[in-house]
């Protein structure tokens, strides 16, 4: 008789073998099927082996070679170590070995589980052995996705390569730490974006400059990515609002993003955002926080780019006084040259006859000119001898306070020790006797009270410390900010972005040509 061994090893299988094992190696495997098929004076035909291949996979290479020649007539009988060797798919085993196995004349033989399909009486085992063995791995399949899922929520990374601008930590595969070189593209992608830049214009600059895509730059920095490429390195506009969209670079994990329809299912599905598992300042971020609110807020307001490839410099920023609308960007060609204005938007999209709102129309290079005026208007005021004074107080302050509160915090603290102590030595009187039950459970609960208002004063101490902290931090950053921009010549995006928050734009009053033009900074 001429026979077929089959072998194999899943991952899950290497991670049980110890020297121990009468084992699950391929060698092993291999040797037992050998021994078994010799010792019956069977001819062997082939050994079909794959290595790091799930029992539930349809695609192991040799696994299918296997079924290729078995209906092909080429052997009588394939012997494996067991039926899960062969697979864990039920429907597998109905679909081959009770079925098309026996249309091909082909004997089937599990040695330690005793399937063998030449005997009838032995198929409701074999169908009980199937059961069981794709339960297995729907067990598994759940405690693997449970396991997971506390590691997400706790933060930790679980993906099998980082993302562009990130690798895994040598020291801790959960932990991610800054690949300077990718993180420099990142923040380029910001900038250009915040610069006014669309995705296309990003795309294009990304592969004019011939800089290598994610996937190429993964492959050529050594990583064993295992995504087919070619040689083509080109961006394309998906990738760009990917890394735009992902709040990993602001330093928050987000994970969770797709699952697979089901454990016997290559197919993934996408969650929703709201579902994702974001914890928050995991690991050093590559832009900062206020960068990547910036890029959604523009998302959200759908900053639009011009023929160009490039937004003008209030984008998403101006609205009308009196609707709240965002002003839209148009543009005209006169006797007097070519310009662009702003106009109320529920203006544009109202009919005619029936306006919602008036225009508030306003040159671009007038508002310009107007916002330029008042930035060096706030910055000599800001940065006046008087106001100097006035932040270098507010700061001192802010110290003092935050020192007055952990003094405080730690005195609650040791009040709170010092309580613990005399309960302990309430409880010591209590099974000496000393005082009764019924005291001990009295003062117990009053303790508890106590320790109850304790913790919470500390929750809210340090609350208040974290606010002034942080109001102490944004003054100093914001003097940073408005420094830079002392003695600036031209307005630019950047400015805008890192000065203001939104303007507001009035009706110009048809008598007196007055325009209100009133800006919400940032600080």
């Amino acid at each position: 008789m001429k026979v077929a061994l089959y072998c194999r090893l899943s991952e899950e299988d290497k991670d049980k073998i110890n020297p121990s094992d009468v084992s699950e190696s391929i060698q092993n495997q291999r040797a037992l099927l050998e021994g078994y098929a010799l010792a019956n004076n069977w001819q062997i035909y082939d050994v079909y082996s794959d290595d790091d291949w799930s029992g539930l996979d349809a695609d192991r290479p040799d696994w299918n070679r296997l079924l290729k020649d078995a209906e092909a007539g080429k052997f009588d009988t394939i012997i494996c170590k067991s039926q899960s060797r062969f697979t864990r798919d039920m429907e597998a085993v109905e679909k081959y070995i009770h079925k098309k196995f026996i249309e091909w004349g082909i004997r089937f033989i599990g040695l330690v589980d005793n399937a063998d399909t030449s005997n009838k009486g032995n198929k409701k085992q074999r169908q009980i052995i199937g059961l069981t063995n794709e339960w297995y791995c729907e067990d598994v399949s759940d405690n693997v996705k449970a396991a997971f899922d506390v590691k997400r929520k706790s933060g930790k990374f679980i993906g099998s390569f980082a993302a562009f601008g990130y690798i895994k930590d040598p020291n801790d595969n959960n932990k991610l730490i800054v690949d300077e070189e990718a993180a420099k593209i990142v923040r380029q992608i910001y900038d250009w974006y915040l610069e006014g830049f669309g995705i296309q214009r990003i795309t294009h600059e990304l592969n004019k400059r011939q800089i290598p895509n994610p996937t190429i730059y993964k492959k050529r920095s050594g990583s064993n990515y295992k995504k087919t490429v070619d040689n083509n390195s080109l961006w394309n506009r998906t990738t760009v609002k990917r890394i735009l969209q992902n709040p990993l670079y602001a330093g928050h994990m987000a994970q969770g993003k797709i699952k697979k329809v089901s454990y016997k299912s290559k197919k993934f599905v996408t969650i929703p955002k709201d579902e994702w598992i974001v914890v928050k300042n995991t690991h050093e971020p590559i832009v900062k926080e206020s960068v990547f609110l910036e890029v959604q807020r523009r998302f959200k307001l759908r900053q639009r780019s011009t023929c160009e490839g490039q937004a003008h410099i209030f984008a998403t920023k101006v609205k009308c006084l009196d609707c709240r609308s965002t002003m839209e960007k148009g543009t005209t060609s006169k006797d007097k040259g070519k310009y662009s204005f702003l106009r109320c938007k529920l203006y544009l999209k109202t009919p005619k006859e029936n306006k919602m709102c008036t225009s508030h129309y306003i040159r671009l290079d007038t508002l310009e000119e107007v916002v330029t005026n008042k930035i060096k208007e706030y910055i000599n005021n800001y940065l006046d001898e008087d106001n100097a004074v006035n932040i270098l107080k507010i700061e001192s302050e802010a110290n003092n306070k935050v020192k007055s509160l952990e003094k405080e915090f730690d005195k609650t603290d040791m009040y709170l020790e010092e309580q613990t102590q005399l309960l302990k030595s309430l409880y010591i009187d209590k099974v000496k006797g000393i005082i009764s039950e019924e005291m001990f459970v009295s003062l117990n609960s009053e303790f508890n009270k106590r320790k109850e208002f304790c913790e919470q004063k500390k929750k809210n101490i340090e609350k208040q410390i974290e606010e002034i902290s942080n109001k102490a931090n944004d003054i100093g950053e914001w003097t940073k900010t408005v420094k830079k921009y002392r003695d600036f010549d031209k307005l630019t995006h950047t400015m805008v972005n890192e000065l203001i928050d939104f303007i507001e734009i009035g009706e110009k009053n048809k008598i007196t040509g007055e325009q209100v033009v009133k800006i919400h900074w940032l600080f």
